[in-house]
């Protein structure tokens, strides 16, 4: 059953808003998968979203348990918003979605590769990703 695009506002997960270690809300997601992540203190898991035709990295977001279960069922590629305390679906409110084609997770069980078609921008700034700003590098001299 396809979740809503509206936002699910999540409760602490303890009293005082103190974190517990995994999920700090409820989940969906399958116990096989759950038992592969390994969340931050906050219960978050990275998310790095590239474009799946080109590579691009796109966005860096987070998911906790729920948002991935809710991203690997609907297709739709679905986040914990830290600042908000809601789930948010990527283009339910700017149009520009993301629908998922491919997830994976890393050797290490903390970060997650999502793979997306992109529809518009990806970035909040109307960019297409997020990674437009340019650092200088200074290069270290080549050794042999």
């Amino acid at each position: 059953m396809p979740a809503s695009d509206a936002p699910v506002t999540g409760a602490p997960a303890r009293p005082g808003g103190a974190p517990a270690p995994g999920p700090a809300r409820p989940s969906r997601l399958d116990p096989a998968i759950a038992a592969k992540l390994r969340r931050g203190p906050d219960g978050l898991v990275a998310a790095v979203v590239r474009a799946h035709d080109s590579g691009e990295v796109l966005m860096v977001a987070w998911m906790d348990d729920e948002a991935l279960h809710r991203t690997l069922t609907t297709g739709r590629a679905t986040y914990w918003s830290r600042s908000r305390g809601e789930y948010w679906v990527k283009g339910a409110t700017s149009g520009h979605h993301q629908y998922v084609r491919a997830v994976a997770l890393d050797c290490d069980g903390d970060a997650l590769l999502l793979s997306v078609e992109q529809v518009g921008a990806a970035c909040h700034t109307g960019h297409r990703t997020c990674f437009h700003t340019d650092l200088p590098v200074s290069s270290p001299e080549a050794t042999p």
